[in-house]
């Protein structure tokens, strides 16, 4: 049986932590290479210059623009490989944004107009480029639904994980307190002249093993739960971690949907 649990939503609301029991290794990892690399987003794509005197080549403000995070409706958009205008271009599979400046200013991500309201950069503060005086720069950007198997600015945020650990303390130890000096999670504690695990910090443990490597009379064992999984998502700010994990899920489903169909055809 799966267990899923929250663990922590993390110090933003672009950071969650939840815990995953009763899957193997396999299961992990391919949730994680979906939320990376199957969950789709906006960015831009192509950008047709009209004017540009700024220091800045066209191709390095491209490339600027192209990693600009943007908020992201998946719903009302279609991935261009499946859009009925077969990739063409159309309201259905893209989106324009236009620029139009004239120095002296530093333009930002916010002064891209985009023709949808709910697709907007994500970091309005995000610098583009300096105009100095005179200097102009307009453009026409078309921004597209992707995935990060594509390009890493299809990427909708970072995700690891790792498995839960269990800490346990035997008789030998004779309380020297190395352990808890070099811990760098801060896991061992010392209370009524014992070494003890503080269990609310012990999630937090990377098992680096400095703690084993510190302790003379090995006295320590860190065991890893092989089922259970600490994952962590820190999201771009395309999607919200919730979203980009609900929508692996559906993926997962219509991924293995798929698989199933194309077995019974090869009966």
């Amino acid at each position: 049986m799966i267990e899923v649990r929250l663990l922590d939503k993390g110090d933003n609301e672009n950071k969650i932590y939840f815990m995953l029991k009763g899957v193997n290794t396999a299961f992990a990892n391919t949730l994680r290479r979906i939320m990376v690399n199957r969950v789709a987003v906006m960015a831009i794509e192509t950008v047709e210059f009209r004017k540009n005197s700024s220091i800045l080549y066209d191709e390095l403000i491209a490339h600027r623009l192209g990693l600009i995070p943007l908020t992201t409706e998946a719903k009302s958009y279609n991935l261009a490989e499946e859009c009925s205008c077969k990739g063409k271009g159309c309201a259905k599979c893209s989106l324009k944004l236009t620029l139009k400046a004239k120095g002296p200013k530093t333009i930002f991500a916010s002064d891209l107009k985009s023709k949808d309201p709910k697709i907007i950069p994500v970091f309005p503060k995000i610098p583009i480029v300096k105009l100095l005086d005179k200097q102009k720069l307009e453009l026409e950007a078309t921004a597209i639904l992707g995935t990060g198997k594509v390009h890493a600015k299809w990427a909708p945020g970072k995700v690891h994980y790792k498995n839960k650990v269990s800490i346990e303390i035997n008789k030998d130890c004779d309380i020297c307190k190395k352990c808890v000096d070099v811990c760098p999670q801060n896991i061992y504690e010392i209370k009524n002249n014992q070494i003890l695990v503080n269990k609310d910090k012990l999630l937090s443990c990377h098992y680096c093993e400095a703690c084993l490597d510190a302790c003379p009379k090995n006295a320590i064992a860190i065991n890893q739960e092989p089922e259970t999984f600490l994952f962590t998502i820190e999201s771009w700010g395309q999607l919200s971690p919730k979203d980009i994990a609900l929508e692996s899920v559906n993926v997962f489903n219509d991924m293995l949907s798929d698989f199933t169909k194309k077995l019974k055809k090869a009966k």
